[in-house]
């Protein structure tokens, strides 16, 4: 039965004191939750360490503790405690409110400075809900300064119970009891009681009001920056605490990585790994990039404090399953492990889970308590591995920060950061990854930067943004054989004698890479092409492939794992043609190792070009030599910039003007120049400095901590352009993977597909709050996709 507010309550003692609801038959402690938090910052610190500007706060890891500590002291109310119980109505007030009554008890004890003791009040204050909101209209949840001001009565809230009795919110023994636990573990002794010390409520009160009165106006940069990076490690703490999760120690990448190379390392390699600092290297694709990049990784690991984590960025995200399935099929596990564990988990998810993760038990149990602690634990996923994969869009999700984000901005300090293919954005990404590339240094992480093709530009764009030497390395000319023909063509791909061209080319046995700029021309190509594949390779059930972005993840895992087998890298002894079809927008660009016979692609920007030709006799093993690769111009531009795809073609047929048949490493790079020394070129490299110095200004400076940022998310969304999205008819399985009983965060993503934002309105799309993603109506079909909403007329 639930108790009533006016049943006067048992005497608790200190052991009785529950912070959870579960598990049901025992529900944890209060003690024991404290004791949890508290050493889970240690293994934080352990990660973390003195790196980047936290080294300028010496006590930084000391007060967090002290944070942990106390995060949770205000769960002591009796109404807190009553709630808990099951069919108990909620209490209604902030736990963390009356915690700070025991920072103001325990500070002249343990003999904090006044600015010891606010950031610590700061921290145990803000670790639910943030302090101030961002407008009138508010975020997310309350803001503590709307829920607790002038029209507060503050004994009401927590002096007093409701109800007849109106007995002690805190009873003074079971008080004195948790304040000497606490002291006692601070190492200190409380002072004693006096006559005429403020009551709880009053504490409480004057302490929130001077906390909010710091942070309600702008602070400097470095204060409020130090103060997120503060709130992370707590928000972080409490949520290993709360899952009970452990931050792994072992790093898949060995320190000797290069010297198990099943090969000698190329030079470039091994200037890679011999480079201590930020990198840039510039490389062919087919010349071992990657292994370059982890052998930078294990350099770094060895030069640098704490326990760093390596994080792998790539452009799309329809990348990031085959570089996590690379390096867990090629990088050591832990003892006891089949395969290394490598981090992955897709950005609407993400922020789902964060978002639950935090709810606490202010509310009193209820039935979605069990659904809050999987969200914990899933949510815990996105930490735990100190080797992970991602797009920057999930990384400058930080740039959020709040009780919501903190912990993703903390946990890329001390890191290693492998910007794989930066070439691939526009420039506005471009530049906000440059911003964040200068607030990783600051965090003392360090940044790799790979590229088949790094135009001038944006190399000198990288240098400048960041404060530390960059070391620069190319592969040596012929480091890649010369491995293509290269033919312009007038015809689009979608003109009859480019489809019979193709056809002809199957029919020859060979094997056939088709690149289109956009979803619908691709589905309707491989439409027209299926059949002509299929029947030169009637035993074959991989014969024609089609691959682009708008799959659900689960659908285009496994379309990757059959293109990886079916046209994998071609053996130095390998005979003949392959035969097979692959259609495919730039999704096939970046991250997959295949080889095809021959290739046709749209034309795009000049990177995206070279790109696709890394995937057309990848290693110049073809037994013909080098092979055609023919560029068809494009009737629009979509979805690329006018100007980038118009000087790539204006470059393409320079190059051949001049009689170049040939796509070498010095061709591309002779493209590159071509294309941005042009009006464009320079626009592209003005556009990309203001989006750095504008993401800086708007996202990167936290002058304003601890207002709520919840608006942001949306905004950092729509400057991405970018959105993972779910079909009306799946909201019910996606339900059940991510938050139901059987929970399981990658199997929930893998019911996701990713759209650009200004599609939404396309597809009927509709916000589902309660699981955080965008609904939207569509046909869809696991070989096609998602088709386009209206059906455009074929291509024959």
């Amino acid at each position: 039965m639930a108790p009533s507010p006016l049943t006067p309550p048992r005497r608790r003692a200190l052991t009785d004191l529950r912070a959870k609801s579960l598990p049901r038959d025992d529900p944890e402690r209060l003690t024991t939750h404290l004791r949890t938090v508290h050493a889970a910052v240690a293994q934080i610190e352990a990660r973390i360490a003195a790196a980047g500007i936290i080294a300028t706060e010496p006590l930084f890891w000391v007060l967090v503790r002290a944070a942990a500590l106390l995060h949770d002291a205000g769960k002591i109310a009796e109404s807190f405690q009553r709630q808990l119980e099951p069919g108990a109505e909620p209490w209604g007030e902030r736990h963390e409110v009356l915690s700070l009554a025991y920072v103001d008890l325990l500070a002249p004890a343990a003999d904090w400075t006044a600015e010891e003791r606010l950031l610590i009040a700061t921290l145990v204050a803000g670790h639910h809900r943030p302090l101030h909101a961002a407008s009138s209209l508010g975020g997310g949840k309350p803001a503590l300064s709307r829920q607790y001001n002038e029209r507060t009565r503050w004994d009401e809230a927590f002096g007093r119970r409701p109800g007849l009795d109106g007995g002690p919110q805190v009873p003074r023994g079971l008080h004195q009891e948790l304040l000497a636990w606490l002291a006692g573990f601070l190492g200190t002794e409380p002072a004693p009681p006096r006559p005429g010390d403020p009551p709880l409520a009053d504490r409480a009160r004057l302490l929130l009001q001077e906390v909010l009165t710091t942070w309600r106006e702008p602070v400097k940069a470095h204060r409020g920056l130090i103060a997120v990076l503060a709130q992370g490690a707590l928000t972080l703490a409490d949520h290993a605490g709360s899952a009970h999760v452990d931050l792994q120690t072992h790093m898949p990448l060995p320190l000797d990585y290069l010297a198990r190379l099943p090969y000698t390392a190329h030079r470039h390699q091994q200037d890679a790994a011999d480079t201590v600092g930020h990198l840039v290297l510039i490389a062919p694709t087919g010349s071992g990039k990657t292994e370059a990049g982890l052998a930078w990784a294990a350099r770094q690991l060895a030069t640098m404090t704490g326990l760093p984590r390596l994080v792998w960025t790539l452009p799309y995200r329809a990348s990031l399953n085959a570089a996590r399935h690379r390096f867990a099929g090629t990088l050591q596990p832990a003892a006891g492990q089949e395969r290394p564990d490598i981090g992955l988990l897709h950005g609407a998810l993400a922020r789902t889970l964060l978002i639950e993760a935090l709810e606490d038990d202010c509310c009193g149990p209820t039935k979605d308590d069990a659904r809050k602690a999987r969200a914990r634990a899933n949510a815990m996923r996105l930490f735990t591995q100190r080797l992970r994969v991602a797009t920057p869009h999930q990384l400058l999700g930080a740039a959020i920060a709040g009780p919501t984000h903190s912990s993703v901005l903390l946990e890329q300090a001390n890191s290693l950061f492998v910007l794989d293919e930066l070439h691939a954005y526009d420039p506005e990404t471009f530049g906000r990854l440059c911003a964040a590339m200068r607030l990783w240094e600051q965090l003392g992480s360090r940044i790799a930067v790979l590229s088949a093709t790094l135009a001038p530009p944006l190399l000198d764009i990288v240098d400048e943004s960041l404060h530390q030497p960059v070391t620069c390395h190319r592969a040596a000319p012929g480091t890649a054989p010369v491995r293509h023909q290269l033919v312009v063509d007038d015809l689009p791909l979608t003109h009859p004698d480019s489809i019979e061209r193709l056809e002809s080319w199957l029919g020859d046995g060979r094997s056939v890479l088709v690149v289109t700029n956009t979803v619908a021309t691709a589905q309707d190509l491989f439409t027209a092409l299926a059949d002509h594949a299929r029947q030169a390779r009637p035993d074959d059930p991989h014969a024609a492939l089609l691959l682009h972005s708008r799959f659900k993840n689960q659908d285009r895992d496994a379309i990757e794992t059959r293109l990886l087998a079916r046209h994998p890298e071609r053996r130095p002894d390998e005979p003949g043609h392959r035969g097979g079809l692959v259609v495919a927008t730039q999704a096939v660009e970046v991250s997959l190792q295949l080889d095809f016979d021959r290739g046709a692609v749209d034309n795009a920007p000049v990177e995206a070009v070279a790109q696709r030709a890394g995937r057309v006799n990848r290693r110049g093993l073809h037994p013909d030599g080098a092979v055609e690769f023919r560029v068809h111009r494009t009737e629009g531009h979509r979805p690329y910039d006018a100007g980038a795809v118009e000087a790539a073609w204006s470059a393409l047929t320079t190059l051949v003007g001049e009689g170049v048949t040939t796509l070498s490493e010095q061709d591309i790079d002779r493209l590159l120049h071509l294309a941005y020394d042009t009006d464009w070129g320079h626009d592209w490299a003005q556009r990309a400095r203001q989006a750095r110095d504008g993401f800086t200004t708007e996202f990167l400076t936290f002058t304003d901590p601890f207002h709520d940022r919840t608006e942001h998310a949306k905004s950092l969304g729509e400057r991405f352009d970018t959105v993972e999205v779910l079909l009306r008819e799946d909201a019910q399985e996606y339900r059940q993977l991510a938050i139901g009983k059987k929970a399981d965060p990658l199997l929930a993503a893998g019911l996701l597909i990713p759209l650009r934002y200004g599609q939404l309105k396309t597809y009927n799309a509709t916000f589902d709050r309660a699981l955080g993603v965008h609904l939207i109506d569509g046909d869809y079909d696991p070989v096609l996709g998602l088709r386009p909403p209206a059906e455009p007329e074929t291509i024959l």
